[in-house]
């Protein structure tokens, strides 16, 4: 309970242990991998020298991974000899560009607001991004997020969402909530052809899952108005059946969105687009024509897409309102977008790029999910917002995904 230093933080939740601005790192008894935000050369041998110096403006995170036995004291802290390999280490500084580790805290700690939508759903404003993991990488990435507290679930259907089920059926259906989509129609599909389409897809993915209904329904847009208009309306009608509890719409610009609020009965609840520092809160005014219609924004790609925009996180502008929060880029890109006022859909980690996406067993996915998990838990100043909100550059089109049709799509 003696303080070893006046700037340190020692937390030890969950088998983490974080120490900040100290000029002493050490280590328990435990096997312990380090990162730092200024990655100087960590290696530490045996009992070889078991400190280094550090400057105050420096962030140490240091991953406990605990033996079932194993307890922290400070005496064994302080004494305990160091046990990290220098190969863990430098695999930890030659990610620290894009990460950095965070204390774990009790998923119980982790407080995700919630919206009430207008069908009354509540629906957890943090979602676990699935795109493109395997159907073993997305089952421990659910489970991964499950333990930090983020119970939100963003998946497609096939592989992903048989990843999904793997969770469902040895731990049951209560307390997630799952957000799928409908797969785009062929183009050429005749809009019947492509309702009947959005029907029996809805009876797959439910019979995969195990479940009778999931919580958010999405619809895909197309070149062809009158296919939105007819798969929507089987939206609308697999929510009166009680097989969806809420719906909405991925990637539908303002072409799209007029389109299908001509016709409908129930507006979508959210548009699911894509959203990073230097397009602009607004999104190049997309946000706010889907508001005016009583539309909500969910995003994904606060790190970039298909793959963690470099540039983005090497901004001089993130890297200094990190080091002044002792955070990292990656940290402040995800931050930023939750302040702005979205939902955020969000990778397990960095580790994703246009050939797919990772979470293999180790630190890194679990570390990233815990900290993602932990975006609510500091806020960036006034200032700090309205600078970030004022970068433009890298901009994107808030609907890469989108049909032809729509402004800058791919």
């Amino acid at each position: 309970n003696t303080p070893i230093s006046s700037h340190e933080s020692l937390h030890a939740s969950l088998g983490v242990l974080r120490v900040i601005g100290v000029d002493l790192c050490v280590h328990a008894t435990c096997f312990i991998t380090c990162s730092c935000l200024t990655p100087p050369s960590l290696s530490y041998g045996a009992a070889s020298a078991n400190r280094k110096a550090f400057s105050s403006q420096q962030a140490i995170s240091c991953n406990l991974q605990l033996p079932g036995e194993c307890s922290i004291t400070r005496r064994s802290v302080l004494l305990g000899p160091a046990a990290a390999t220098a190969a863990a280490a430098a695999a930890a500084a030659a990610a620290a560009l894009f990460t950095t580790s965070r204390p774990a805290v009790a998923a119980a700690a982790n407080t995700i607001p919630l919206w009430t939508l207008d069908s009354g759903v509540e629906m957890p404003t943090l979602a676990l991004n699935t795109a493109g993991l395997s159907v073993e990488d997305t089952e421990r990435a659910v489970r991964l997020s499950l333990a930090s507290g983020i119970t939100h679930v963003d998946f497609h259907p096939g592989i992903e969402r048989d990843g999904v089920a793997r969770v469902i059926r040895s731990t049951g259906r209560s307390g997630l909530f799952l957000t799928t989509k409908i797969r785009k129609a062929a183009p050429g599909t005749a809009p019947a052809a492509a309702a009947d389409e959005a029907r029996a897809q809805i009876e797959e993915d439910l019979r995969a899952l195990g479940v009778e209904s999931v919580d958010m329904l999405m619809l895909r847009d197309s070149p062809d108005c009158n296919v939105m208009q007819a798969q929507w309306a089987v939206l609308e009608q697999a929510r009166k059946a009680g097989k969806t509890r809420a719906v909405g719409v991925v990637n539908f610009c303002e072409t799209a969105l007029r389109c299908l609020l001509a016709t409908a009965t129930t507006p979508p609840a959210l548009n699911y687009i894509m959203l990073h520092a230097g397009m602009g809160p607004d999104a190049h005014g997309l946000r706010s024509f889907a508001a005016e219609r009583g539309v909500r924004t969910m995003a994904y790609g606060a790190l970039g897409e298909p793959g963690p925009s470099a540039e983005l996180l090497s901004n001089p502008l993130l890297q200094r309102i990190a080091r002044s929060h002792a955070r990292s880029p990656e940290e402040v890109a995800l931050r930023w977008a939750l302040q702005s006022g979205v939902a955020l859909s969000v990778r397990p980690s960095v580790e994703f790029g246009p050939a797919g996406s990772v979470c293999s067993e180790g630190a890194r996915c679990a570390g990233g999910l815990q900290m993602r998990a932990e975006s609510f838990a500091w806020t960036l100043a006034d200032g700090e917002m309205r600078a970030l909100d004022a970068l433009t550059s890298p901009d994107a089109s808030p609907t890469p995904f989108a049909s032809a049709g729509c402004p800058t799509s791919l």
